[in-house]
């Protein structure tokens, strides 16, 4: 059975993934922060191993831990919503310890393996906000683009050894917990010159068109697992979808 090591699986659409690829018949490696068994059903290819993806001991510990990894899909992340203006810089520097730089820290830990055995897929999970503007959202749009261009960097770099990357676009789902890693309330981060501005956006947001499930992730993961042409963006959600033939046609 091949092996896939998704971190963020605790919730939302990683714990879903995780989900997903254990009824296939993977191997899964779950990783989580805070460990938690019972959010995962029982199986003997489930491992949940502590990951805090800021934390070079802890990737490092986790990478001996797993063993030969198939693909790794990188969810973990933080949500933030508020005025750029209010947003302070030491929580910027936290969204993106995460966002981007966990990520990288998670490809460059992995792709050692991969390319001695020329073989292996790296899942980057984004986020729909990269395929327009995203007002409210300024600090947690730049992480994920960043994300975005260090994937289409590493599309070539890593085909010479026979790695395949890909991107996986979410959107917009109601049940997730967005900001629920934030240590700052979305409503901290609106001053009183924005509520005006913010208001119609928020009831947008409270009733949203379009929407993306869960399960729509966990598929979209799947489908670019097993992708073997140069296709780079899998969106996920109707809204995703939307935003992306809309930016792409």
């Amino acid at each position: 059975m091949k092996t896939i090591l998704i971190t963020g699986s605790s919730s939302g659409y990683g714990l879903e993934t995780a989900r997903h690829f254990l009824a296939k018949g993977w191997n899964v490696i779950a990783t989580m922060r805070k460990p938690n068994a019972d959010v995962l059903p029982r199986a003997d290819h489930l491992r949940i191993l502590p990951l805090d993806v800021t934390n070079e001991e802890s990737i490092a510990a986790v990478i001996t831990a797993a063993g030969p990894i198939d693909a790794l899909a990188n969810n973990a992340g933080i949500g933030v919503v508020g005025a750029f203006e209010a947003t302070p810089m030491s929580h910027i520097r936290n969204v993106f310890n995460t966002n981007t730089f966990g990520v990288m820290a998670m490809c460059q830990a992995v792709i050692p393996q991969m390319r001695e055995r020329r073989s292996g897929i790296i899942v980057n999970v984004t986020s729909s906000v990269t395929l327009a503007p995203f007002p409210l959202a300024a600090p947690y749009k730049a992480s994920k683009q960043a994300i975005e261009g260090f994937t289409e960097a590493l599309v070539d770099e890593l085909a010479y050894f026979g790695i395949r990357t890909k991107l996986v676009e979410p959107g917009y789902a109601p049940t997730t917990r967005f900001t629920a890693n934030s240590a700052i309330s979305p409503m901290d981060l609106i001053p009183p010159a924005y509520q005006g501005f913010a208001e119609p956006i928020f009831r947008e947001f409270g009733n949203p068109k379009m929407t993306t499930r869960e399960t729509d992730v966990a598929e979209a993961v799947w489908a670019a697992v097993h992708e073997n042409s140069d296709r780079l963006r899998f969106p996920a959600g109707e809204d995703a979808v939307a935003l992306f033939n809309a930016r792409f046609g």
